[in-house]
């Protein structure tokens, strides 16, 4: 089903805003981010976001975190994103359980290990590994001890223990490996239960797979190139999925497009961002 005929020629980072009961969403190769009926450009890329408040986003482009207020346009910089390089633009995000934002950068082009994984927190921005890809699939278990993560080319979905501020206190270890199947995880979300939905680039669909990495469901979409996913709804059941256009030629007119289907999978709230 669809949930917005918008054809996006990088659709990414869904978020419901549990205030506001909608979804957002970006077009990164575009420059602009998406509500039902709305957009909002912007003069460089942006790809991922998480909520402070009513009004306000805190929003990742090509070269910083910002604030952006919905009712007004304002922006207000709050930190550099490799600003210093005109190569590398942001792609996946996410909030955590604690308040922290994660966001990883890659090279427009995609040229290998060019990016990296950050996390903000109250104030401070740090790199938390390097010669990364495409990042992608930053989520998280409900209690904030465990993030997952991904370099989409590796074909891995990895994990890290987390302290109690959120920061990571391990090395990664892989979590998800699917070397043998070939398959690309994309953006990902857990639910309440803290099982983790993939959306896979080239798939079709969003599978999920629980901590012991058990399979647990698909839910398949009319775009081979799905991005990522999110829960949202009144009761968190409905889950949302952005795609891609780029470089489809097949004439299917979802490509690109925001879909939506019910689920009996109970989602949970994002987490607001802490300044």
């Amino acid at each position: 089903m669809i949930h917005d005929a918008t054809n996006c020629v990088l659709g990414e980072g869904p978020l419901w805003h549990p205030l506001r009961k909608t979804l957002f969403w970006f077009d990164i190769v575009n420059r602009r981010l998406h509500n039902a009926g709305r957009h909002w450009q912007f003069e460089e890329m942006v790809s991922a976001a998480g909520w402070v408040d009513h009004d306000r986003l805190l929003i990742a482009s090509e070269t910083q975190l910002f604030l952006f207020d919905l009712e007004t346009g304002a922006v207000e910089k709050i930190a550099a994103l490799e600003a210093d390089n005109p190569e590398t633009r942001s792609n996946d995000g996410r909030a955590d359980p604690k308040g922290g934002f994660w966001i990883g950068t890659m090279a427009k082009n995609e040229a290998s290990g060019a990016g990296a994984f950050y996390r903000y927190y109250k104030g401070e921005l740090r790199k938390l590994w390097t010669g990364i890809t495409v990042p992608n699939a930053q989520c998280f278990a409900p209690d904030g001890r465990t993030a997952y993560f991904s370099d989409t080319p590796t074909h891995k979905v990895m994990r890290v223990a987390l302290d109690e501020n959120g920061w990571p206190c391990a090395a990664p270890e892989v979590h998800l490996d699917f070397t043998a199947e070939g398959w690309y995880p994309d953006g990902a979300c857990t639910d309440a239960a803290g099982n983790i939905w993939i959306a896979f680039w080239g798939r079709a669909l969003v599978q999920g797979f629980a901590p012991d990495g058990t399979t647990l469901g698909v839910f398949g979409f009319d775009c081979p190139q799905t991005t990522c996913p999110a829960f949202g709804g009144a009761d968190f059941e409905t889950l949302y999925c952005t795609s891609a256009a780029r470089d489809l030629t097949d004439g299917n007119p979802a490509n690109g497009q925001t879909f939506v289907v019910e689920t009996q999978i109970r989602g949970r709230a994002e987490p607001a961002v802490v300044l």
